[in-house]
């Protein structure tokens, strides 16, 4: 910059530099900058010289942290200036001081252009860096053009074209719409023909942002990347500049395969092989050496090979190259390779069949966790954690349980919940699990979360066969001098549950069992003491005969506890303390925990928030993040005895939250039950264990379930009740109890909106259920099967809140061979947002894998989603479009309206488009009743009271969207007595399309009923019409039909 010739900015900087304190800097800095300020207010006296000369020092002052409020007219007026230095003094200082923001950059652009379109490649350099760093969406429309000209010019020196690259990317990020999509694509192919290495870099990071935007519109750019690699890989042609270290431009190559894996595959099959050569010479190639320089060019070089090769799914045989390569650089010394072999192999686990050849490096990776280097350890932890399986869980649990006793605080929490969730979804029998987890909080205890015992809790409660080992080994850990609290809530519920089958062992008895627990209480916290209480009521109840000692002794501490500061503590002692001396009451009232609804792991979820990937998102993470499946495997397990299992049961199942609402009425008998889990919990301590995974439907407080024992009848075909047990999703055969009369079977509801239809499909399998008739029911229902053929069922289940939803598909294998290429994808309508988890490529043998799905409704429409689904078994290839139950009613809430709060409403509905009213033909002749029962089962709540007229119904509900929000819906349906296939339909909202829409898809359910329907609940509401009305309104019949 020449800036030796400017002795006063030197003296200036000197000054700053001789400065002994912050304070001193300050002061000197203030009065640089009242002299500068003074002197501009002079411009006209300013020499070109002197300006550039205080411009200077404006750039070294902000430099060094002050703000600069002022000169900034100054700084722009200099890139007018038709002089190099004063131009470049412009241009640089602007670049640092203004942001795209600036209202002063506006002044400039007319200047900039000029400076760009001129014939000055010094003047087109600085212009095109000053707009590279500042950007802007002014710039980029005013500019972009120009910049493209430059680039594609023949006559413009390579220097001038690496710049505009270069600029054009950073216009690009700032506004796409700069570049049209269809006029670059043979521009891009033309420039990817450049000689020039600096151009064809500079240009590859252009490209690498345009094809990550839309790499459907670059296909014919492929085979040039592929050429590129073939030149730099053969080292043809590369000047000794771009030659680091031995490495042809390992920049360039770097973006070439990131590049490359934005597009699906490739598929012409020469560019293919030339591809997998490069890659081939690539991995061949690459080792380790002393230079550290060129380590980290050829492994950048490598690892973005190995990243692409995973893309493409490379034959197998490469695959084990790469993972033997990466098995060699986990053993290296150099902590920075092995940390990128440790990242990259756990990526690997992402690819299909390589999954046995990475066991193979279990003990290195095992060796990894002693690591001195904490970023290494979490690497490997990481890498043992995903290639974790049924085969090698044990080892792999024990080791990390080990490792546990020297792990650093800043892991073991990690480390905890790890090893947490591979013993359950692992666990070769339920016993090994329970130990695990008492192991696991013996040694961490600080570290294990209540969500970790609580699911021992649910599993020791649902398998009876495990009840009296959890309670043996809570025994043994209670003789412990010093024990974790944790470990006290677990032991101490598991022997006031379970405790009494112990009773025949040597230092079980109640008295001793509660001799043993009382020790602990004085060391507790408040939680536990709940716990406690909890326990020695239990332990009172089941001690038979009754020990009028112990008895004293238990009812001397529920009296100690009723005057507890603690408001829980104190309710539990007053009610344990009167309920104990009742006797034969407290049996009943203290009676054994219900068995747990399965519901999804809190510890899963937990472990899926807790993963956090702040990388930048590359190609390889994009469809890492496609790839990744969120799908819980289920398979049968033996159980903790050692004898199989029973047909109907299963251990260690993970479903979503389930309560016993859902269950379909035709597997339940009726018996009052109060929420028993919930009360029971209450009693007995982990109230959270229920309330962590709260469902939607739990606004039922009364229940009736049967028990688990007194299965229904399985067939071969119904897999999910046959093979899976407790998992089993019913089609609602209850609807079918309560058929509407006089319906056709073979009318449709939603016929005319059906997007996908099992007929056009020419499959060799075939579905063995009328999957119309499943998608009819599941439009009123939440859970039922959707699709079932020889192979595969597929069931569904539902929760709606508002305008969200969440459904869980279940996909379950029937068969002894795996589903292999299992494919899902949704084709959702314009007016829904739905997001599904990735399916597994591979369904294991009579196994299920659960695939949440999670959907917003936008707006009111009546289109319906399609599950684009297909696998394989043999050589058979099954393809399937099923019409997903995401239907309006889904959106619609009933609510109740008195007629103060109706009228008030409907006559506020005044504009045509938002009332609207029609007289529909040829409908299903049906009585008053069961339409107000159709009614109800789409989620519109008749309202008695509203019409005076016997023959006519009135409804309302709510409509969720996220255009609307929660958006009244009035209906009025008047029928004629007379002629019962034409009725007067009128609906009011506040939406003129959700009037519209709500209108039609009401006269369709008239017209073209489903065969089954929704099941009435208890004492139905008939819609009897009361002949007395409020005193407020005279006649609400004569009123409504004056507002209409």
């Amino acid at each position: 910059m020449a800036l030796s010739g400017m002795r006063g900015l030197s003296v200036f900087i000197s000054d700053i530099r001789n400065c002994h304190n912050k304070e001193q800097e300050r002061l000197r800095v203030d009065k640089e900058l009242g002299n500068i300020r003074t002197r501009f207010k002079n411009e006209k006296g300013l020499s070109p010289y002197e300006k550039k000369k205080y411009v200077w020092k404006m750039l070294y002052i902000y430099m060094l942290g002050y703000d600069v409020d002022f000169g900034h007219m100054e700084t722009v007026s200099l890139i007018s200036a038709p002089k190099y230095p004063e131009k470049q003094v412009g241009y640089i200082v602007t670049s640092c001081l203004l942001n795209e923001n600036n209202d002063f950059l506006r002044m400039v652009i007319n200047t900039v252009r000029n400076d760009i379109i001129g014939r000055n490649e010094t003047f087109q350099c600085l212009a095109l860096t000053m707009v590279g760093n500042i950007g802007g969406k002014e710039f980029s429309e005013s500019l972009a053009p120009d910049v493209q000209k430059l680039l594609i010019s023949s006559s413009c020196r390579p220097v001038v074209r690496k710049k505009a690259a270069l600029c054009l990317l950073r216009l690009y990020r700032k506004n796409p719409d700069v570049v049209n999509i269809d006029g670059w694509a043979d521009r891009m192919a033309q420039l990817l023909d450049e000689r020039d290495l600096g151009v064809l870099t500079s240009v590859m990071s252009l490209f690498v942002s345009l094809v990550s935007n839309n790499a459907e519109a670059y296909w014919n750019c492929l085979p040039k990347c592929v050429r590129i690699l073939e030149r730099l890989a053969r080292n043809q042609d590369i000047p000794q500049e771009y030659t680091y270290y031995g490495i042809p431009s390992p920049w360039l190559q770097v973006k070439t395969m990131r590049a490359l894996q934005y597009f699906p595959t490739v598929e012409d099959p020469n560019a293919r092989r030339a591809l997998f050569e490069v890659l081939q010479r690539i991995l061949m190639g690459t080792d380790v050496v002393k230079n550290v320089n060129k380590n980290n060019a050829s492994h950048a070089v490598l690892f973005e090979a190995l990243a692409l090769v995973m893309h493409l799914d490379a034959e197998k045989e490469m695959m084990s190259q790469c993972v033997a390569l990466l098995g060699k650089f986990i053993a290296v010394r150099e902590p920075n390779i092995r940390y990128l072999g440790l990242e990259n192999m756990t990526r690997m686990l992402l690819v299909t069949d390589v999954q046995d050849i990475i066991k193979r490096h279990q003990a290195q990776i095992i060796t990894s966790l002693k690591d001195p280097d904490i970023s290494i350890r979490r690497r490997a932890l990481d890498l043992l954690y995903g290639m974790c399986d049924v085969t090698n869980a044990k080892e792999i649990v024990e080791e990390l349980l080990q490792y546990l006793n020297t792990a650093e605080f800043a892991m073991r929490e990690e480390l905890s919940l790890k090893a947490a969730i591979l013993a359950e979804k692992f666990a070769p029998d339920l016993s090994w699990y329970v130990d695990v987890i008492l192991q696991l909080i013996d040694k961490a205890g600080d570290f294990v979360s209540d969500d970790i015992w609580y699911r021992v809790v649910q599993f020791v409660t649902n398998n009876e066969d495990l009840q009296s080992y959890a309670a043996g080994k809570a025994r043994e850990y209670l003789d412990k001098p010093a024990i974790h609290e944790t470990m006290v809530k677990v032991s101490a519920y598991l022997l006031g549950e379970y405790g009494h089958l112990l009773a025949r062992r040597p230092g079980c008895s109640p008295k001793e069992l509660f001799a043993i627990i009382n020790d602990k209480l004085p060391t507790v916290s408040t939680s536990t003491v709940a716990i406690l209480l909890s326990t020695y009521a239990k332990i009172l109840m089941h001690t038979q005969p009754p020990d009028a000692g112990l008895q004293q002794q238990i009812l001397t501490i529920f009296k100690k506890y009723e005057s507890y500061i603690d408001v829980e503590i104190q309710q539990r002692a007053v009610e344990y303390f009167e309920l104990s001396r009742k006797g034969s009451a407290l049996a009943d009232v203290l009676a054994e925990m219900p068995k747990f609804p399965e519901r999804e792991s809190a510890l899963l979820k937990k472990a899926e928030d807790a993963e956090v990937d702040t990388a930048e998102q590359s190609a390889i993470k994009l469809r890492s993040q496609q790839q990744t499946s969120s799908a819980l495997v289920v398979a049968e397990h033996p159980s903790a005895n050692g004898s199989a299992p029973a047909a109907n049961h299963l251990t260690l199942v993970k479903v979503p939250s389930q309560t016993v609402s859902d269950i379909p009425e035709s597997s339940a008998t009726y018996e009052e039950v109060s929420n028993p889990t919930v009360e029971a919990l209450k009693e007995n301590g982990p109230v959270e264990v229920e309330s962590k995974a709260t469902d939607i439907s739990e606004i039922n407080h009364q229940t009736k379930v049967e028990p688990p024992s007194t299965s229904r009848s399985t067939s071969p075909a119904d897999l999910l009740a046959d093979l899976l047990g407790p998992l089993a999703i019913e089609g609602p055969p209850a609807a079918e109890q309560y058929p509407v009369q006089g319906l056709d079977a073979n009318q449709s509801p939603v016929g005319d909106l059906a997007l996908a239809t099992l007929e056009d499909q020419s499959n060799s399998v075939q579905p063995i259920v009328n999957v119309e008739e499943k998608f009819h029911i599941l439009c009123t229902k939440d859970s039922g099967v959707l699709y079932e053929d020889p192979h595969i069922q597929i069931g569904l289940k539902a929760e709606w809140r508002a305008h969200h939803g969440r459904l869980v598909l279940f996909m379950g294998n029937k068969n002894t061979s795996p589903l292999m290429s299992v494919r899902a994808l949704i084709l959702p309508p314009s007016h829904l947002k739905m997001e599904l988890s990735s399916v597994p490529d591979t369904i294991p043998p009579r196994a299920q894998v659960q695939v949440p799905l999670e959907v917003a409704n936008l707006r009111a429409s009546r289109d319906v989603a399609v599950l684009d689904f297909s696998y394989t078994f043999g050589t058979a290839l099954v393809d399937a479009k099923l019409r997903l139950p995401v239907v309006l009613n889904k959106f619609l809430q009933p609510i109740n309206l008195s007629p103060e709060e109706f009228f008030p409403q409907w006559k506020a509905l005044t504009v045509h488009s938002l009332k609207v009213q029609e007289v529909v033909k040829g409908v299903k002749p049906l009585p008053l009743p069961e339409m107000a029962n159709l009614f109800m089962s789409l989620h519109m709540a008749v309202s008695p009271g509203l019409d005076t007229n016997p023959n006519n119904l009135v409804a309302c509900t709510t409509f969720f969207s996220e255009a609307t929000r929660a958006m009244l819906c009035l209906i009025r349906v008047e029928t004629d007595p007379q002629d019962r296939t034409q009725l007067r339909l009128t609906v009011a909202s506040g939406d003129q399309y959700l009037t519209f829409e709500l209108k039609e898809f009401i006269k369709e359910h008239l017209i073209d009923i489903p065969r089954t329907q929704a099941a009435p609940p208890p004492g139905p509401v008939q819609p009897q019409l009361p002949a007395a009305v409020p005193a407020t309104y005279n006649d609400p019949g004569a009123m409504l039909a004056g507002l209409l």
